[in-house]
């Protein structure tokens, strides 16, 4: 080839191998996966939501329904869990139990985060004598026995499912305010909160815009792995009779029935049971897995567990 051809001829240009950077959530969501027994837990959590949305389609019986010259039946083909002391399907008031322990875990979840984020955000950026009264009010809450607390009220507020949810949002929410404010004590002080106080953005829109999303990571993972913890308040609050009321299943409640036939029918008390601990273990994996997932301290290294 002549020495004018080479110089014609265009250079290659060099093959880039350099792949899209993927977002900070993308990254955890792979760390997240190759953490085998949190996927494990998550697919169990899914079904349990989709039992609770559902109960009616997944139930074979209505669990009000009572079947004669059956009580304390033990397991059969057609009933797989047996029979309860009255006779109703155990089955069927676990998969509608599902509904009730997801609703006061979830929802109850929800108002402690809400209430935990706001009062440790504001704490923590306002400072001053605004901070040490909402740290009093903190130190309170969590001084006090929780479950022992959580009988007092809903003895005083009479027992539902509601007076559940909303005493359990109410007294747990201590916990994210400590965490959040630690964290916005060092945030208040980053640059992007300095900026956003010189370009005249109001103290709500810093706090609410600006700072709380650089503190969700380590209250998803509170959150996840305090859920397991309020079902379980649930359970005990329905096994005192203070949670749902009959003829809502709860499994709490179906632990409260089977208490007196331990000996004699003891499917009644080892199926719920063992839905609260499964459930409350499938939980706290989950969190496990975020936990590592959510540090940013961790690597993309293909390692699983």
């Amino acid at each position: 080839m002549s020495r004018a051809a080479a110089e014609v001829r265009p250079r290659e240009t060099p093959r880039t191998t350099s792949q899209p950077r993927r977002s900070e959530w993308a990254r955890a969501w792979q760390r997240f996966k190759r953490y085998r027994p949190g996927m494990v837990a998550l697919i169990f959590i899914a079904i349990l939501i989709v039992l609770a949305v559902l109960p009616s389609l997944f139930s074979p019986y209505p669990y009000t329904q009572v079947f004669r010259g059956m009580r304390g039946a033990p397991p059969s083909h057609d009933h797989l869990l047996g029979f309860d002391h009255i006779g109703r399907d155990i089955l069927s008031r676990i998969i509608w139990g599902t509904r009730v322990a997801l609703i006061v875990g979830l929802l109850a979840t929800g108002i402690a985060v809400g209430m935990g984020v706001t009062v440790g955000a504001v704490a923590g950026y306002m400072g001053g004598w605004v901070d040490v009264l909402l740290s009093r009010i903190i130190d309170t809450l969590m001084a006090y026995p929780l479950l022992v607390l959580l009988i007092t009220l809903a003895a005083v507020l009479g027992p539902s499912l509601t007076t559940v949810v909303v005493l359990i949002g109410f007294t747990t929410w201590a916990q994210y305010a400590r965490v959040v404010r630690a964290d916005i004590l060092s945030l208040r002080e980053r640059e992007f909160s300095l900026a956003a106080q010189a370009a005249g953005a109001s103290n709500a829109r810093i706090i609410f815009r600006h700072i709380i999303p650089n503190v969700l990571s380590p209250v998803i993972v509170i959150a996840s792995l305090g859920v397991g913890g309020i079902i379980l308040l649930e359970a005990a609050l329905s096994f005192l009779g203070l949670g749902a009321q009959p003829p809502t299943p709860s499994w709490g409640g179906m632990l409260a029935d089977g208490r007196s036939f331990i000996l004699t029918y003891p499917q009644i008390a080892i199926a719920p049971g063992v839905m609260i601990s499964l459930t409350v273990l499938a939980f706290n994996l989950v969190g496990d897995g975020l936990r590592d997932a959510l540090d940013p301290r961790q690597k993309d290294s293909p390692v699983a567990r």
